[in-house]
């Protein structure tokens, strides 16, 4: 009786440090680029899947998933206010987490240096390719993001169908090119960053990176070449009916979506929920090839 024993704690110890490895989060970086388009230094982070460093994955390349942030937020919220972390220990998925300012991810019509849509485009992304070994391949792209973020999502989507195979966005302020100045209520940073961003109203910026226009712009034959969108909603949420307007522009253009709403807010608990759809859709729909070009940095 007593050796069953011994034998039974001797493989329950073995067996602790592997649960343990399995289990840890992901490691994470900083990165600081410095950028020619925007004028300064800007920092993104990165969440490493963790199955990145094993031995036999060290000439493959991973799915990568570009996770944009809402106004007045930053890159680390998302480790700071979800538990994106413990999430992405199910995936093989390498996570960037973008810096867009208050800038909507896009080009300013005001401020020359707030190119924010270029810089994700022509040196965020190369950048991260070629430190790092995730994919090079628009199956293996996906980008997604909260409110501000969400509508950046889907204007890449919309805008650089060939860059992404799949465009994600929880409780996005889609309607932000069309807010006027007597639109917006909120007499801050909401309504300073979207006349900075956008313009006046008859600015072609706002036609531009207007969802509505840009959805009802592509050619019927050119729609299979869009990525898969997928939208949420909070049913609380003061930003819901734009949801569902844009959600029912997709029906009607026979865009291949999905559309969710769910109970809650324009909050971090409904986003934290949230974010395991687009990780679990992003694994699903993501692909990459088995091996990496030898120039990847790490």
């Amino acid at each position: 009786m007593r050796s069953v024993r011994l034998l039974l704690l001797t493989f329950l110890f073995l067996l602790v440090p592997v649960s343990v490895y399995a289990q840890r989060d992901p490691p994470t970086s900083e990165i600081e680029l410095k950028s020619a388009l925007l004028g300064r230094s800007i920092k993104y982070r990165i969440l490493y899947p963790v199955k990145y460093e094993y031995p036999e994955n060290r000439e493959k390349r991973f799915p990568v998933l570009y996770l944009l942030h809402g106004i007045t937020g930053q890159s680390s919220n998302w480790l700071e206010k979800t538990r994106v972390a413990l999430y992405a220990t199910q995936y093989d998925l390498f996570i960037v987490m973008v810096e867009g300012g208050d800038g909507w991810y896009t080009d300013s019509a005001t401020v020359s240096a707030d190119k924010y849509e270029s810089y994700i485009l022509r040196e965020l992304i190369p950048d991260v390719e070629k430190r790092f070994r995730v994919s090079t391949q628009r199956e293996g792209r996906a980008i997604a993001g909260l409110s501000m973020g969400g509508y950046g999502a889907i204007k890449f989507g919309l805008k650089h169908p060939e860059m992404f195979a799949l465009a994600g966005s929880m409780s996005g302020a889609f309607k932000a090119p069309s807010w006027t100045d007597k639109e917006i209520t909120d007499p801050g940073v909401i309504r300073d960053s979207v006349l900075q961003t956008f313009g006046p109203a008859d600015s072609p910026t706002r036609a531009a990176n207007d969802l509505f226009k840009l959805a009802r712009a592509v050619p019927a034959q050119w729609i299979a070449s869009l990525p898969y969108f997928y939208l949420d909603c909070g049913t609380e949420d003061f930003l819901y009916s734009n949801s569902r307007e844009l959600a029912a522009l997709f029906v009607e253009l026979k865009i291949p979506h999905e559309y969710r709403e769910r109970p809650g807010s324009h909050s971090w608990p409904y986003w934290d929920t949230q974010l395991q759809e687009i990780l679990q859709l992003a694994a699903k729909r993501l692909s990459a090839p088995s091996t990496s070009a030898r120039s990847a940095a790490r």
